[in-house]
Order: structure tokens, then C-alpha cells, then sequence
């Protein structure tokens, strides 16, 4: 099985259309231990698995996973599936794309979470750790629950910024995931290196 990152960078169609896109990816795998998670409202699978191409070649060997989109990880060999919390069992994916990728589900609580890794999955996001826009109104976990369960890595997300990432790390976190801390940051590369650099502590 392949080496799952410390740092999860989640597209969404907004980021999927910055015209230097690829560029700020090339910036973020070059510079730490991430993966890049395709996700996307509204893009079909044909337009999917053209970024997940693009990202292979313009990046090398970058660790790419594939929102709920078995089929477009399968298709273009993605490292990982990732999938909503309400999305398809663990063992339904594992049989469409095999036994090497990595398979993670979002969660929101702990019992979602054991449910999880009861099914199987390799690794969970839980959050939103603090509040967050793409949440707004959830009530947030707080750093404390990420070192509750060690019988799945667990992958904070939710309010994640440079100065926040230590807190997760030293809170037993596996690692984090964010979407505006990283791809809009005014240097990519430098935000990088210090998620990174909170989890080598």
C-alpha cells in the first residue's frame, strides 16, 4: 500500500478553475508530504479524470485521490478513494478499485467514525474541528477528540490554518485537510512547508 500524507489539500469547482491551478499544485507537492483531492459539484467523470491526467503530468508522481468517483479512480489509477460520510461501503469501493488504494470516509462524529473503521476504511477526515464557512453553524469537535481512537488514522479538517496545524499534531492527529489555508494561500509553497513541518515535530 502506498505512503498516505500528513496533508490533505480538497479542491472544490472554484479551485478546480483558478487558471494557475496547476501551478499551486505543483508548488504544494514539491514542497511537502500532500495529497491533492479531486472533488467537484458539478464536473463528470470525463472532465474528472482529465485533471487527475493533467495533475499526473504536470506533477510526477503526486498522491491523488478521487471524491467519490470509484470508477474515475479506478479509471486513471488515483492513489486513494475518498468518500462522504454518507457515501458507498468500504467494501463496495475496495471491489471496484482493488486492494492497493487508500479508502477514507468523512465523519462528523466518533460513533461515524468507529462505524468507519468498522467498515474498513483506511483513514477518516472528522470535523469541522473549529467553525468553519463550509460549515457554517456546525458546532465545532475541538482538537481534543482527535486523539480519542487509535484504531483509525484520523485526519482533522474544518477552520485548519499554519498556526492551528501544531495543535492537531500534538492533539494525535494523523494529519489534516483544508481547502482555503492551502490553494489560496499568497505562497503556496512556504504554507506547504509549514503544515509539514507540523507533524516532523
Amino acid at each position: 500500500m502506498r505512503h498516505l500524507p500528513r496533508i490533505h489539500a480538497i479542491t472544490n469547482d472554484e479551485v478546480l478553475a483558478l487558471p494557475d491551478f496547476l501551478d499551486r499544485a505543483e508548488q504544494l507537492t514539491s514542497n511537502c508530504d500532500a495529497a491533492i483531492h479531486i472533488r467537484s459539484g458539478s464536473l463528470d467523470g470525463r472532465r474528472l479524470t482529465d485533471i487527475v491526467e493533467s495533475l499526473s503530468d504536470r506533477c510526477g508522481d503526486a498522491t491523488v485521490f478521487v471524491n467519490d468517483r470509484a470508477d474515475v479512480a479506478r479509471a486513471t489509477r488515483a492513489a486513494g478513494v475518498h468518500l462522504p460520510s454518507a457515501g458507498l461501503p468500504v467494501r463496495e469501493v475496495r471491489a471496484i478499485v482493488g486492494a492497493e488504494p487508500w479508502i477514507g470516509r468523512s465523519t462528523h462524529n466518533l460513533e461515524e467514525v468507529d462505524r468507519a473503521a468498522g467498515e474498513g476504511a483506511d483513514y477518516v477526515f472528522i470535523g469541522p474541528v473549529w467553525p468553519t464557512a463550509s460549515h457554517p453553524g456546525k458546532e465545532p469537535l475541538g482538537a481534543e477528540v482527535l486523539g480519542t481512537r487509535s484504531t483509525v488514522r484520523m485526519i482533522a479538517i474544518g477552520g485548519i490554518t499554519t498556526s492551528r496545524a501544531a495543535a492537531c499534531s500534538s492533539s494525535g492527529a494523523y494529519g489534516i485537510a483544508a481547502i482555503s489555508s492551502i490553494w489560496y494561500a499568497s505562497n503556496v509553497a512556504s504554507t506547504a512547508r509549514a503544515l509539514s513541518l507540523s507533524f516532523q515535530m
